[in-house]
């Protein structure tokens, strides 16, 4: 195996692709109002006018209202990629996003749940 192909190729996960190269080079949290909790959505009809991959799933996951966690693991990106990449169709106006609303029924968090669900991300 030539020594440019061991740089961008780990038998075990695959080809990387570095954290830049999907973000061109920004590495920020993205926009200061996102969180994985936000939910997105498609807003309107435009056309989409970036040719990056991540932009067209972005858009046809976002159909029905997705959480930025959700689309960060359906893209198998870390959350800070999917908040710059999200950041930019909502600059484009491709995307509308609001905070989820809390529900009638949610009464005070146990903290069991928050340990455990801590620990389930851990794991991952």
């Amino acid at each position: 195996m030539n020594d440019r192909r061991e740089s961008w190729f780990d038998e075990e996960a695959g080809p990387l692709v570095r954290l830049y190269a999907v973000t061109n080079g920004r590495s920020g949290g993205g926009r200061a109002e996102l969180n994985m909790l936000t939910l997105v959505v498609r807003a309107g009809s435009r056309t989409l006018r970036r040719n990056e991959p991540e932009y067209a799933e972005i858009m046809r996951l976002a159909r029905e209202p997705q959480s930025v966690a959700e689309l960060a693991a359906q893209l198998n990106l870390p959350l800070t990629s999917t908040k710059i990449l999200i950041g930019d169709l909502i600059d484009d106006g491709l995307l509308d996003f609001r905070d989820p609303e809390p529900t009638p029924e949610a009464g005070p968090r146990d903290m069991d749940v928050l340990r455990a669900v801590l620990k389930g991300i851990q794991a991952l």
